[in-house]
């Protein structure tokens, strides 16, 4: 098949990726820790607040995907959200981390608004990323080429983020602060750089990265009441909704717990920094997925992607006992966890074009966006789940900020951080066994229909067109 996707384009969507993701990731990474250890605010609180939010989302997501639907332009209907989204986005991101020295009920209602709007906004430029990429192209090849772009350039920002985060941070926060090391200013001055960043590459990929115009006829309209359809009648997409929210918890309970980890249990905030540098195994993952997958099948992937981070886990956690400063253990533990993180976020990055192609054959419609706008609300979910377990855990087990923790504080974190993903990772994969079934020769069958029908579509509409 013909390839459809310059790579000017290729790499200018990836960019948008690297973007988006500094922002989201560092929100992942720090925002539990900064509103906990720096504002002041009870883990318990941060945890209901990510959960109310979340609920909101469940509503919000998928009216977001039915308007995208709905949008007609001249400049299509992905690139006009993406950047009014990253607009908006970038003013709440910058908020979020600027606490206006409120203090008490008024800093718990300020975070919480603002922490609300923010997930609002982001969605607003989330769903019309995803669902671009479907479209780009619908060479089978290309399309799985295509999605590790911009996983890897994902990756690459959480690389950043964790690693030199709090570096960042600490050397911002001397030179603009009052003492040395001063984290409030340390975090604002950092998250107003990647706001810059996040605005500059999401306006190369709207720039670069061609859409077909949208405003040219009547198109299928979708309606509100069309989402449940599409949404619960897909057993398919249930089932893919089912594998990577579990996928999700367990990478949102890893990473949030992370910094508490190595930071209380181990002690050793270079360690911390470590397991982000190994990001670029995560990268290294994404980059051989194509030929893994073509060598051994996506269904062999995920069972060898599961033991491997189950593995790396216990690494982890037996090594924080036995030698909890040595580097051996966490490079190991890491490089087993990031290498399969790599290679499931190459299998969810194209089953969602699948799914898409499925509803296309069963249903008639591709409906990108609000399929997609699943994923963003996913990410979410896991976010909210899992920081509503852990602000919870971590009071029930009598976490106290900046202060030495006792050993039934330590083995609580130890528990959230290696327990809570290795039930969810192996819930994903049963899932994905068991329930899933886009794969092998059905999968092929579903291509080749979609591929008979476009032809014939072609042949009636030259038919018309010449005995007109």
């Amino acid at each position: 098949m013909k390839r459809q996707v310059s790579t000017l384009e290729k790499y200018s969507f990836g960019f948008g990726a690297f973007g988006k993701d500094i922002v989201v990731g560092f929100v992942n990474i720090y925002i539990m820790f900064y509103l906990t250890d720096i504002l002041g605010i009870s883990a318990a609180f941060v945890g209901t607040l990510f959960f109310v939010a979340r609920i909101w989302d469940a509503i919000n997501d998928p009216i977001m995907g039915m308007v995208i639907d709905n949008t007609r332009t001249r400049w299509g209907k992905f690139r006009p959200w993406i950047l009014i989204g990253t607009l908006v986005n970038s003013i709440f991101f910058i908020l979020l981390f600027t606490p206006f020295h409120f203090e008490g009920t008024s800093l718990y209602v300020y975070v919480s608004i603002i922490y609300i709007l923010w997930g609002m906004t982001y969605t607003m430029m989330d769903v019309p990323y995803w669902s671009w990429l479907p479209n780009l192209t619908n060479n089978p090849v290309e399309r799985e080429e295509i999605s590790i772009i911009p996983r890897i350039f994902a990756s690459s920002a959480n690389l950043i983020n964790g690693t030199l985060g709090l570096t960042f941070i600490y050397f911002l926060g001397t030179w603009f602060g009052q003492k040395e090391g001063d984290q409030i200013p340390g975090f604002f001055v950092y998250v107003f750089i990647l706001t810059v960043i996040f605005i500059v590459t999401i306006s190369l990929t709207v720039k670069n990265v061609n859409e077909a115009p949208t405003n040219v006829g009547e198109g299928i309209k979708v309606r509100f009441k069309d989402i449940w359809r599409i949404l619960f009648k897909n057993k398919e997409l249930l089932a893919y909704i089912g594998t990577i929210l579990c996928f999700f918890l367990a990478t949102q309970f890893l990473s949030t717990t992370l910094l508490y980890y190595f930071n209380y249990v181990v002690k050793s905030k270079h360690l911390f920094a470590l397991f982000n540098a190994l990001g670029f195994v995560e990268m290294f993952g994404l980059l051989i997925f194509p030929k893994v997958s073509k060598t051994i099948t996506r269904e062999k992937v995920y069972p060898f992607a599961t033991v491997m981070i189950i593995l790396g886990l216990l690494v982890l956690l037996f090594a924080g006992f036995i030698i909890p400063q040595s580097i051996y253990p966490v490079i190991i533990g890491t490089a087993l966890i990031k290498l399969s993180f790599g290679l499931i976020w190459g299998i969810i990055t194209v089953s969602i074009a699948d799914v898409i192609d499925y509803s296309e054959m069963k249903f008639g419609q591709r409906n990108e966006s609000i399929i997609t706008s699943t994923q963003t609300f996913l990410v979410k979910t896991a976010m909210a789940f899992s920081g509503f377990i852990i602000g919870w855990g971590l009071a029930l087990f009598h976490y106290v900020p900046n202060v030495e923790q006792t050993t039934f504080t330590q083995n609580g974190i130890r528990f959230l951080m290696v327990g809570m993903p290795i039930i969810f990772i192996i819930i994903s994969y049963l899932i994905y066994k068991y329930a899933y079934h886009l794969k092998g020769d059905f999968l092929n069958d579903i291509v080749k229909t979609l591929n008979y029908r476009k032809k014939q579509a072609l042949k009636e509409e030259n038919y018309d067109d010449t005995h007109l």
